[in-house]
């Protein structure tokens, strides 16, 4: 198959409208209207991104999360128990099992629904948070609506979230439209991604943000359960997350660079489209590929807004971004995190078959990091020494 890094000379000037009608018809991906409707189109989409994301390169290569970077003070006399931390925390008003969050993945086509079940399987039992994939297949047709609705179905007391994309929320979402999405999984909270670099890569993809913040404000305005905003990778900075804030959302899901580039993941579908890239200079793409904020810095930046402004204290954070690890949460959290949060290691465990046991390894990691700081529960880890080395 075509490697992501293998790019064609930039031939044409492009501009940023992110419709078909941009590039010749590809009989691969284009067929009439009657033959296939926009949730067909968005099912097979969906379909693609795990494929891509399970068995091609399309992580950052330029940068990392930062993570490495910090390194915990270590305690000799850490005066606790080790077979008594507590690894359970409390996130949006509900008690969780330990500060990790299966993060949005998948939904939206057939085989989304035995995978989203054993994510929801798994959830439940270790008592931990689960997001689902966008819903937009869901508002544009309903015959995968039970990939979604098997969340619930299979993890009846789990946290789960909604899940919906910053274009859809900018073109405006009707309260129908916001009820079945929360109704549908019975959610506890909705997020809203925020992807504008995927959609600026995507082959179909949506560029139109503008009015998104009061659209945005709208909606925490309208909703009963809390909103969320996540990016998808390429980080949230401290002024974005005050202006996400300001317009009403409890939790920030900073999605920094170091995991997943889904401007890759686009790029990677584009190839395979048409051929050759010819929408961007060659010396630019690389940057571009590579574009974000690493994870690490998005905490520490956000921290530093909450402790100079008491008037966001109260916004919950979560840490994702190339999260490999239970050490890596645990960084997350003395940076400022209320948890961290994870999907392509955990896509790739539950292909593997080894979801629970990567969830046990990171339990373990994360309860090592504790009594070697002398953390006896996640409030005294957010409170444990941690420096950027020299």
């Amino acid at each position: 198959m075509r490697q992501i890094k293998c790019y064609g000379k930039s031939t044409i000037s492009y501009t940023f409208k992110s419709t078909s009608e941009n590039h010749p018809k590809s009989e691969e991906y284009h067929s009439s209207p009657m033959q296939e409707t926009s949730a067909t189109i968005t099912a097979k989409r969906k379909h693609s991104h795990v494929d891509i994301c399970l068995h091609q390169e399309v992580c950052f290569n330029r940068q990392d999360t930062g993570l490495d970077a910090w390194r915990f003070e270590h305690n000799a006399v850490p005066e606790i128990d080790a077979s008594a931390i507590d690894l359970s925390t409390v996130f949006l008003g509900r008690k969780i099992g330990m500060p990790l969050m299966i993060s949005s993945m998948t939904g939206g086509y057939g085989d989304a629904l035995a995978l989203n079940r054993t994510l929801a399987e798994t959830a439940e039992r270790y008592c931990i948070p689960l997001g689902v994939g966008s819903m937009r297949q869901a508002l544009e047709g309903t015959s995968h609506r039970e990939s979604f609705s098997i969340v619930r179905k299979s993890a009846p007391s789990a946290p789960i979230y909604a899940n919906i994309g910053a274009p859809e929320v900018a073109e405006g979402l009707s309260r129908d439209q916001l009820s079945m999405l929360i109704g549908l999984i019975e959610a506890d909270a909705l997020i809203v991604h925020l992807n504008p670099a995927q959609e600026l890569f995507q082959p179909e993809g949506s560029t139109f943000f503008k009015g998104f913040l009061d659209h945005l404000h709208d909606i925490t305005s309208t909703i009963a359960v809390p909103v969320i905003a996540k990016e998808v990778g390429c980080g949230i900075s401290a002024t974005v997350a005050r202006k996400l804030a300001d317009a009403g959302v409890k939790a920030i899901d900073v999605a920094g660079s170091g995991g997943i580039s889904w401007q890759k993941v686009e790029e990677y579908r584009y190839l395979e489209r048409f051929g050759h890239e010819e929408r961007f200079s060659p010396s630019a793409l690389d940057e571009f590929l590579n574009w974000g904020i690493p994870t690490a810095e998005c905490l520490t930046d956000i921290l530093k807004l909450k402790q100079l402004n008491p008037e966001y204290r109260t916004v919950s954070v979560i840490s994702s971004g190339g999260i490999r690890n239970g050490l890596d949460v645990a960084k997350s959290i003395a940076l400022g995190a209320d948890i961290a949060a994870s999907a392509r290691h955990m896509l790739v465990a539950l292909h593997a078959g080894t979801l629970e046991q990567t969830i046990r390894t990171w339990a373990n990691d994360l309860r090592a990091a504790m009594f070697l700081t002398g953390s006896a529960t996640i409030d005294e880890l957010k409170r444990a020494p941690i420096n950027h080395k020299p």
